[in-house]
């Protein structure tokens, strides 16, 4: 009842004016939306940069998940066999290619005869689907024309796509090739002298900055690598157990199958429906409409295995992604920079969230919400993962 009428529960000074308080918050909004502005002009110039320089930073990103992959074997040889820096990496690096090259010679011949009979059933399978609409009266032709007329006509701009790019001319053989021996390279130079890195950069960035930019980059780097490696495995069980349905099931092309079932899974969600639709196309063609439904039970069979427990026991817990992010980063990279850009999605947007996680970690630590030792801890817990 003591309480000055002047007062304000907000905590503004009493007996403010009224067009003061309404400045004051029109200053606010005003100051808050020229920073937002500049933050936008600032993400897209780093956009502008990144497509200009996209030819450079592909083989660099590649081989830094390279590398990722392979510096633990490097870092086994240097530790356990005693072996030099660089033999090390390049004994890793031999090993690794030699590895690629077997699978090519064993899988790839069969794969490639086998790609455009691939193709073939697909269209095959969207023909039969279209007979059946159209026979069950569910759809009216003209509506299943409407729906799948237009499916078709993008696999087969695909299929044919796909072939010319395969069969691409000089130029575009050079550029790959190019870039794949860049890469190597560049991943022989991370394995070797990539442990170096983090005491540079504390050394460069300062006692303060050079801090936190080595423990952003220690928590990235072990993101980056967790995300490669169990990445692959949740691929290949996939892919096994998905050959394993279609053997058992007697769909035909079932190795290749299995092999773009493997290397769709490292393009998140829309990889696996890709990948499964091909599957029921074939079956579909080959085995009829039983075929195709068993086809799709065993593949939604592994996808639900996949996503409510191979990935929530192998994933570790900071690289959690809304469905929402993944699909949204696949998207948006696969529009810009094609199918490199929808592989690096998902990695980009992971070291992101560590950037992020780590900003919102120093934001409480300075705002007084969790104690400096807590902070420390989490940062020294994630550095040792």
């Amino acid at each position: 009842m003591n309480q000055d009428r002047g007062s304000s529960p907000s905590g503004s000074a009493p007996n403010t004016r009224r067009e003061d308080a309404i400045g004051r918050g029109i200053a606010w909004t005003a100051t808050w939306s020229c920073r937002w502005i500049l933050i936008a002009i600032g993400a897209w110039i780093l956009g502008t940069l990144v497509a200009w320089t996209w030819p450079i930073l592909l083989p660099v990103a590649i081989a830094l998940v390279l590398s990722t992959v392979l510096a633990p074997l490097a870092g086994l040889l240097r530790d356990r066999a005693r072996l030099p820096r660089a033999l090390a990496a390049g004994v890793s690096l031999i090993a690794a290619a030699a590895v690629l090259v077997l699978v090519g010679f064993l899988v790839v011949p069969s794969v490639a005869d086998q790609v455009g009979e691939i193709a073939t059933d697909a269209s095959a399978g969207i023909d039969r689907l279209q007979t059946w609409a159209q026979e069950s009266n569910y759809l009216s032709s003209e509506q299943v024309d409407a729906l799948l007329q237009s499916a078709e006509e993008k696999l087969q701009e695909s299929a044919t796509e796909i072939a010319s790019g395969m069969l691409a001319g000089l130029t575009t053989a050079t550029n790959v090739a190019l870039n794949l021996v860049l890469a190597l390279i560049l991943c022989f130079l991370f394995i070797k002298d990539g442990d170096r890195f983090i005491p540079w950069l504390r050394g460069v960035g300062g006692q303060t900055v050079g801090a936190h930019l080595a423990e952003v980059a220690t928590r990235s780097w072990n993101t980056l690598g967790g995300f490669i490696r169990t990445q692959a495995v949740v691929s290949a069980i996939d892919a096994f157990f998905i050959w394993l349905g279609l053997v058992i099931i007697g769909v035909p092309l079932a190795v290749p199958l299995a092999i773009i079932t493997f290397f769709a899974g490292f393009v998140p969600i829309v990889g696996a429906f890709a990948a499964g639709g091909l599957a029921v196309l074939v079956a579909l063609v080959s085995n009829g409409v039983s075929g195709a439904l068993w086809t799709l039970l065993v593949i939604a069979a592994v996808q639900q295995v996949e996503g409510n427990l191979l990935s929530p026991l192998l994933q570790s817990k900071s690289m959690n992604l809304h469905a929402a992010v993944v699909l949204l980063s696949v998207t948006l990279g696969g529009s810009v920079f094609g199918i490199p850009g929808a592989f690096l999605a998902v990695p980009v947007v992971a070291v992101l969230a560590v950037v992020l996680r780590y900003l919102n970690e120093q934001v409480a630590l300075v705002a007084g919400e969790v104690a400096p030792q807590s902070a420390d801890g989490e940062a020294g817990a994630t550095a040792d993962t």
